[in-house]
């Protein structure tokens, strides 16, 4: 796996849904073409994230349809639904088993072994702090869930549910009311955490990595903010303080070494929970500071520890964000995407994302409305793509570079965020002025060496020029920008083009 690989997120459950209305009959993951996932390898992507294969129930899918508040998004994203379009959330799991639907185990088996025939590898979902209202547990392990009391249910009936003769709490975190959807587990209970190690263990025989839905929610401080007293065991048991997730890690990786866990982490959580194993973490501060227009604030971003850096995701859109196409401009959505995805990390791209989809996918529903595609955002893509697969890019070392103002007096070298990246010879210089104004700089490129070199940009062929590399060490490479604009150049002595 390169130091800095990149990611696809499919949703299997609309993908399922358009590949049988193409093929006219009940499609299954063995309906994936395999000229499909030819071209995800060949776009350079190293793993295929399968959002929602696993089973959900029929209680989860009951509330998405007659959850009052939900009703209006699905207007707005299809237009006229009807019941058969509401499958429930992904994320109300009632059992770690692929959906029938979309061809059980075994289908999953056959693709993934397609993917690594082709260089991919497959991750898939694990949602740590909640089940479905009708997973096996709600029966036979009530014990492993938090409890309330008939008053809570009564002061707080968006957070509790009754369930038989118990009132469990709906699962949530600290700043919103609870998903009316789920049921919350109690990390306390000792029995809970070996059901779910031995759940991660069945996961890691069906995949090679997986993301870990809102993974701060299991840390114990969170907990406790959440919870307090009622995260005793409901059973008397003594609770268990241990942090789950190092524990977990260190034994799936007993039988799996290489198996990769992700993080869907916020609140500044990130680091404490690559601390504590996980190989990514969302990279909600980027993603935060781009849409924020702030170059002065990216560029601080990015002058975090590279580590740090290595092991975030960085990302312009997910399921759970808004289409980068509807939120960023045409310009800026570019100018966005090269920051992010030519940064070191984990680089995150949502599907639809090239082709300019503006509609968000419903995690309730199984279908997504038709869009046209944006040929020229595509094109963009394409190219973008190009240079994430090149080897110094893909796995080289890179440095954060600080333009100079390109006279006294002008501050728009602050609209500039530029880096470069270099393995075996091979460099990429990256600059991209992020912000309303032409922008002036120069740009120092250590390490240019003594004769002509030349820049090729990679995103524009037709622009190339040669320079003297003591004259790119000594004074910087002058660019001039238009707003929102970016150059990535490929740097070599001329003579070896």
């Amino acid at each position: 796996m390169p130091r800095h690989p990149a990611l696809l997120q499919i949703n299997t459950r609309t993908w399922i849904s358009e590949r049988s209305e193409a093929l006219e009959r009940a499609a299954t993951l063995d309906d994936m073409p395999d000229a499909a996932l030819e071209r995800i390898a060949q776009n350079g992507f190293d793993w295929v994230w399968l959002l929602g294969v696993w089973q959900t129930g029929e209680a989860g899918r009951e509330i998405s349809l007659r959850q009052p508040e939900w009703q209006p998004e699905y207007r707005e994203l299809l237009g006229e639904f009807d019941n058969e379009d509401v499958a429930g959330s992904p994320f109300a799991v009632r059992d770690y088993v692929v959906s029938g639907n979309f061809g059980g185990p075994a289908a999953l088996a056959r693709l993934r072994e397609r993917l690594a025939r082709r260089g991919l590898r497959l991750m898939l979902d694990f949602v740590p702090n909640h089940t479905a209202p009708d997973h096996a547990w709600v029966r036979e392990h009530p014990e492993f869930y938090i409890h309330g009391t008939p008053d809570d249910l009564v002061r707080e009936p968006h957070n509790y549910r009754k369930m038989g003769d118990e009132v469990l709490a709906l699962g949530r975190d600290p700043y919103f009311p609870g998903w009316p959807d789920t049921l919350q587990l109690n990390y306390t209970h000792r029995g809970l955490r070996q059901a779910m190690l031995d759940v991660l263990h069945a996961l890691a025989r069906q995949c090679d990595g997986i993301r870990c839905d809102m993974a701060m929610l299991v840390l114990p401080e969170v907990i406790q903010r959440t919870w307090g007293e009622r995260s005793r065991p409901a059973d008397g048991s003594a609770p268990v303080d241990e942090r789950f997730w190092p524990w977990a890690i260190e034994d799936v990786r007993r039988l799996r070494p290489d198996f990769t866990f992700m993080a869907e982490a916020y609140w500044d959580l990130e680091w404490a929970l690559q601390q504590q194993g996980f190989d990514y973490t969302y990279d909600k501060g980027l993603y935060d500071r781009l849409r924020g227009q702030d170059a002065g604030a990216v560029r601080g971003h990015l002058r975090a520890d590279l580590d740090y850096q290595r092991r975030s995701a960085r990302f312009l859109e997910n399921h759970d964000e808004p289409r980068a196409a509807a939120v960023f401009g045409p310009r800026m959505h570019q100018a966005a995407a090269v920051i992010a995805l030519l940064a070191p990390g984990l680089r995150f791209v949502h599907d639809g994302q090239p082709t300019g989809r503006q509609l968000r996918t419903s995690n309730h529903l199984r279908r997504r409305a038709v869009e046209p595609v944006d040929r020229e955002l595509e094109a963009f893509y394409d190219r973008l793509m190009a240079c994430m697969r090149r080897d110094e890019v893909h796995d080289g070392s890179w440095q954060l570079l600080n333009p100079k103002p390109a006279w006294d007096g002008n501050g728009t070298s602050g609209q500039m965020v530029a880096y470069a990246w270099e393995k075996d010879g091979r460099r990429t210089l990256v600059a991209v002025n992020y912000g309303p104004q032409q922008a002036q700089c120069y740009l120092p490129l250590p390490s240019a060496g003594s004769g002509s070199v030349e820049l090729v940009d990679l995103m524009n062929p037709a622009m190339s020029f040669s320079r003297r590399g003591e004259e790119l060490s000594r004074d910087g490479l002058y660019l001039d920008v238009p707003p929102w604009r970016h150059h990535v150049f490929s740097v070599a002595p001329l003579s070896t083009r």
